[in-house]
């Protein structure tokens, strides 16, 4: 079970999830807004764009890699004081960023940064249903969700005014009053929630194989697109992150203390709640990464515009996440998600229909049908796969949540531009509907009917 060793009065539990949300606000946004600031660190750097752009991939290689183990030590040291620790280290590797005199030390800050959200995502999710119930908490999932989507749709403009008026290094200053703030908050407002019957010992060899094997696959999948997929580093890593899993898997097995009790896996609403996770941040990252490709190179729009011009995908999910928030309330997780999964596909087959001089009005629409069916499914997995597990594994099963987040993100830039070098941006993306289709028959039979 979950032992909050302290009970922070019911008022404080507003102040509580505003630092949570804080906290995952500042890396979601982290993840977003450097990508608009390349060309002028490129400039100020006398760097390489190439070199730059893996200032920007070393955070997620690094949150990636490290958030599984980062849930397990919530649960066995506290889930409080991992997401305190990590908003500490978060600021403190900003600094090293801010103040980055060469790219190759942007790059370390960057990566460094990568620790400390490695830290905080897990333990946010975990927290909510330790100070939240029923109602309460699916509100509470509601709020990360939105912050967390809000993060990543404003980190391009917020990075582009940044840079154009402070400069680029404000991208990272920003963190420090940010953090400071959350921090305090945290302390003074959110008990401390772990699991008592924990065991301390740590399964070293369990947690370097499952890292190693999500970086290997992570940076092939990144690389793999600019390089090329036959290349033999891409090709070795991904092989050696097959390798790795097994062997992971082999080390769960039979380790007395194992990192994560693969009974979680036998949960069947958590392993669609899963599916679904990773298949909607394949479609999403796919999607926003061909279209924004699209709309520069074939509409001649800016980086900026381009941004704003997936913005009704944002408000789709916005207004429809307290839809779906209440639909899991009186009917379950299962039928909104579902329904979010159909409504995904429907978009991204409205979307197949764009030629190069389509109207912008079909890409709102198809845009905006997608964040509808996005804002539904949102609050549903986030609360079955933190929500309704055992308290005791909830770090752990946050861990693997956002690990198949980073994962769904990195192979949907990777599979979909793979298929635009052989199909129109339309039909890659019907290619990518027929592949949400496929998750949501996936979906539906591992997730149990709700009993009547």
């Amino acid at each position: 079970m979950t032992d909050a060793t302290t009970t922070g009065p019911t008022t404080r539990r507003g102040l509580s999830l505003t630092a949570i949300c804080a906290a995952a606000g500042m890396v979601w946004l982290a993840f977003a807004d450097l990508g608009v600031a390349v060309p002028a660190i490129a400039d100020d750097l006398d760097a390489e764009m190439a070199a730059l752009q893996w200032a920007n991939n070393a955070f997620s290689l690094v949150t990636g890699a490290l958030v599984i183990a980062a849930g397990k030590f919530g649960d066995i040291f506290g889930r409080r004081r991992m997401l305190s620790i990590g908003i500490v280290l978060f600021a403190a590797f900003s600094l090293v960023a801010a103040l980055a005199p060469n790219v190759g030390t942007l790059i370390a800050g960057r990566a460094l940064m990568g620790i400390g959200a490695a830290l905080i995502l897990p333990a946010t999710l975990a927290l909510i249903p330790a100070e939240f119930s029923g109602p309460a908490e699916l509100t509470a999932f509601g709020v990360w969700q939105a912050v967390a989507w809000g993060g990543q749709a404003i980190g391009p403009a917020v990075g582009g005014l940044l840079t154009d008026t402070l400069g680029w290094p404000w991208l990272f200053w920003i963190n420090l009053p940010v953090a400071a703030l959350t921090y305090l908050a945290l302390r003074v407002s959110t008990p401390e929630s772990l699991d008592p019957h924990a065991s301390r010992r740590i399964d070293w060899l369990g947690l370097v194989t499952i890292g190693l094997a999500i970086f290997a696959l992570l940076f092939g999948l990144t690389a793999g697109p600019g390089v090329g997929w036959s290349d033999p580093l891409v090709v070795v890593l991904l092989v050696v992150s097959v390798l790795l899993a097994f062997s992971w898997y082999a080390i769960e097995r039979r380790a007395a203390e194992p990192l994560v009790r693969l009974d979680l896996f036998r949960l069947r609403p958590y392993d669609a709640a899963l599916t679904a996770n990773l298949v909607m941040n394949l479609a999403f990252a796919g999607l926003s990464y061909l279209l924004v490709l699209w709309l520069q190179n074939v509409r001649g729009y800016d980086a900026v515009q381009a941004g704003l011009l997936l913005l009704p995908a944002t408000v789709g999910i916005f207004v429809f996440i307290p839809r779906g928030s209440r639909m899991s309330a009186r009917r379950g997780g299962r039928m909104p998600v579902l329904l979010g999964l159909v409504l995904l596909a429907g978009g991204l087959f409205v979307l197949g229909f764009l030629t190069d001089d389509v109207s912008l009005w079909l890409l709102a629409a198809g845009l905006l049908v997608i964040g509808v069916g996005l804002g539904l499914l949102s609050t549903p997995i986030s609360d079955t796969a933190v929500g309704e597990v055992p308290p005791e594994l909830s770090g752990a099963a946050a861990g693997f949540f956002k690990m198949s987040s980073m994962v769904g993100g990195a192979l949907g830039v990777a599979v979909l531009s793979g298929l635009s070098e052989g199909f129109s941006t339309g039909g890659t993306l019907v290619i990518t509907g027929l592949i949400v289709l496929a998750a949501l028959l996936a979906v539906r039979q591992l997730w149990p009917k709700p009993h009547a």
